[in-house]
């Protein structure tokens, strides 16, 4: 980009609602602003968004929400926000909108911005090839520019006529940015015992919903591991304070930090962990891990209706060819070949408290078998764990909307006459054609 279209305003529309795609939106945000001197972020996000810069007009990763039944109760206030970002649209015009997961709400946000003629980015897209592989007709009529974290998802979209185009998976570049708390490393460091980190999710739901089995799992664990250590890392203080509720309840003696997820992940032996993206920071860290992903009987029966994948978290899903998979019944860690899966997940909507302490004892007790996970999880490293994904994304965007704004070739003058010379040649043309009108 050149120092002149550095210096013409430049003005992007975010809209994140998970607290995942605020960090994702925060380091785009940096990159963004580093490579133009005159950006503006604006729009929906949290407050990592905010800290790097952008003017939000709503915090709405406070409506992070799942299920259809809890998105309907607050579809008013979905409503409301789309509106006022059609309004937006229409007095103030932004160059650009990004959007960052969160699908259902940012579809909205979509048919917006191309009812008003503004380009639309998809950073970090839905995993709509996973569930909801009909919806990549709204990727293909309001996106123009699909921005793709994972190595596979460029053909798929690609190959179903959108416009897509790899960078990387963004939580790659949070884990590099962030400096860990070396004061907190070090005291955790002179405890006795190995360390197990508990991980039960973002939002609400997935801490109500995965700790009291992950607690359950982990009392059987102190049965054969006596000098086993647990730490939670929760995400928000309402969060660390129902982890700590249900801490005091099952008798485990399980710390509870707060903001301290990436040091909990360097200090564990071994991990049990929720399904989401924060299996790409275990990834990095190379931690053997077990997931869950509990939710209700009804759930259950609903989610095999629309999943399209055999695997649910997305490490598995890198290391194997998911997508073209026949076999849709959720994996099970007990299968023979299953030691080609790096990290044993359970979907279900039942008690897996016992299969869950059975890896981590394993892991605890036998050092072979923690080698062999942690040499797989190495390799697996090594092939798809790359960072730079805000950066090529900032660049991939700028550039694009500079093309936008460069004046269109005209070819009916000379290559190389300005567009000044263009528009006065024009102008003369006019001039000379009012002057003769009515003339023989």
């Amino acid at each position: 980009m050149s120092p002149q279209d550095q210096k013409r305003p430049l003005r992007i529309f975010f809209s994140a609602g998970e607290p995942s795609g605020d960090v994702h939106g925060a380091n785009l945000i940096r990159q963004l602003r580093a490579r133009h001197e005159s950006f503006e972020a604006v729009g929906y996000g949290g407050p990592e968004m905010a800290a790097a810069g952008c003017r939000l007009h709503a915090d709405l990763t406070a409506l992070a929400v799942m299920w259809f039944a809890r998105a309907l109760l607050n579809l008013h206030k979905f409503w409301d926000l789309a509106g006022r970002a059609d309004r937006y649209f229409r007095h103030h015009r932004p160059d650009a909108v990004v959007l960052i997961d969160y699908p259902g709400f940012n579809w909205w946000i979509a048919r917006r911005a191309k009812a008003h003629g503004i380009p639309v980015f998809y950073y970090s897209p839905p995993q709509i090839w996973s569930w909801a592989r009909w919806r990549v007709g709204k990727m293909r009529r309001f996106v123009d520019h699909v921005l793709c974290g994972l190595p596979f998802e460029q053909s798929w979209f690609a190959e179903r006529g959108c416009n897509a185009t790899f960078v990387g998976h963004p939580f790659f570049d949070e884990v590099e940015r962030e400096p860990p708390d070396e004061a907190f490393l070090q005291e955790q460091r002179a405890e006795p015992g190995p360390l197990v980190t508990i991980l039960p999710g973002s939002r609400n739901q997935e801490v109500m919903h995965n700790l009291k089995w992950f607690l359950k799992a982990a009392a059987l664990v102190r049965q054969r591991v006596p000098d086993a250590r647990f730490a939670i890392a929760s995400f928000k203080p309402h969060q660390a304070r129902l982890a700590r509720r249900e801490v005091e309840a099952s008798g485990v003696p399980a710390e509870v930090h707060l903001g301290k997820t990436s040091e909990l992940m360097r200090l564990a032996t071994c991990c049990m962990a929720c399904s989401g993206s924060v299996s790409l920071e275990l990834l990095h860290h190379t931690k053997p891990t077990v997931v869950l992903y509990w939710i209700s009987r009804t759930a259950y029966v609903v989610q095999g209706w629309f999943r399209r994948v055999k695997y649910i978290t997305l490490v598995n899903l890198l290391a194997t060819d998911a997508l073209n998979d026949t076999d849709l019944t959720p994996y099970d860690p007990a299968q023979p070949d299953a030691e080609a899966i790096p990290f044993p997940e359970y979907l279900t909507c039942e008690d897996k408290s016992a299969q869950i302490a059975a890896h981590v004892i394993e892991w605890l007790t036998d050092e072979a078998a923690r080698t062999r996970r942690v040499e797989q999880l190495a390799r697996l490293k090594a092939e798809v764990a790359h960072g730079g994904a805000s950066t090529r994304a900032a660049e991939y965007i700028l550039e694009t909307l500079d093309q936008r704004h460069r004046p269109l070739p005209c070819p009916h003058y000379p290559i190389g006459q300005c567009s000044t010379e263009v528009d006065t040649a024009r102008s003369s043309a006019r001039h000379v054609s009012h002057s003769t009108a009515g003339r023989p």
